[in-house]
């Protein structure tokens, strides 16, 4: 394996140490963007993953031109049929439903496919009486799809709205970035919203928000501690610390260690 060098500070270290910190750089902190499976095997208890909805598959509702090309380059590189897996599992012996997206697919664009698995998922939650947690990382809504993406937002929401009124706790992970339709949907609707330290929030670009106002942004605009300040998360919890965090927010709201 060869040496990582941080995109952030450009120091550089052997990648087996940058993997043992699980991709964080030991110099500044930066969070390093990773894919599902890494995503999976540092956060769910070994052995206890049983995924959702492994074979949807998208189709191509407006025939725009070379879609399926894209989505296919992306399953080959993800391993995964869709830019989101679901699934049960347990954290710390918590059973929980969750939802991790994938930014190498299509930047986890968020199509009809990805909405329906993240709804069942929440489903599942409800009917099961357990936590939902989404590891949010999107490029926002899949206008591949026109119309039929921006619905997701709709659908994702009342899933979570049901959630909501049957008690039960729904924790979202704001990852690098996270923007657009899935901002403006689910990845803002957690009871509790943890962002990991660093990452990038908001709807529209700084420079677009910039060009429409006419209004220069701080320089630290949209990132994971500027949103924090401002009262728009919950906390900044680095990755290390992330399914411990996560075990005692459910022990608090009384959920209990067993079998998922």
């Amino acid at each position: 394996m060869s040496d990582f060098t941080c995109p952030q500070c450009k120091t550089t270290a052997p990648a087996p140490d940058f993997e043992k910190r699980l991709w964080v750089c030991g110099n500044c902190s930066y969070h390093s963007r990773i894919g599902w499976q890494d995503r999976l095997r540092i956060t769910i208890d070994e052995g206890s993953f049983s995924e959702f909805d492994s074979g949807m598959d998208s189709g191509n509702p407006i025939s725009f031109p070379g879609y399926e090309d894209k989505v296919r380059e992306s399953q080959e590189v993800c391993g995964t049929k869709e830019a989101v897996v679901t699934g049960r599992g347990t954290i710390q012996g918590y059973p929980v439903a969750l939802g991790i997206m994938d930014s190498r697919f299509m930047m986890a664009s968020m199509g009809s496919v990805v909405g329906e698995k993240i709804t069942r998922a929440i489903e599942y939650a409800t009917t099961n009486k357990l936590p939902a947690v989404i590891f949010s990382a999107s490029g926002g809504a899949r206008m591949q799809e026109g119309i039929f993406s921006l619905m997701q937002m709709a659908k994702t929401s009342g899933a979570i709205a049901r959630h909501n009124k049957a008690g039960q706790l729904y924790i979202s992970v704001v990852c690098d970035p996270t923007t657009g339709g899935v901002t403006a949907s689910f990845a803002m609707l957690g009871d509790i919203i943890i962002a990991e330290p660093g990452v990038t929030i908001g709807f529209a670009g700084k420079r677009v928000i910039e060009n429409t106002i006419g209004v220069t942004l701080p320089e630290r605009f949209q990132t994971a501690e500027f949103i924090f300040e401002h009262g728009f998360s919950d906390m900044v919890v680095g990755r290390q610390e992330l399914p411990s965090t996560l075990a005692r927010l459910f022990r608090l709201h009384g959920y209990q260690q067993g079998r998922a």
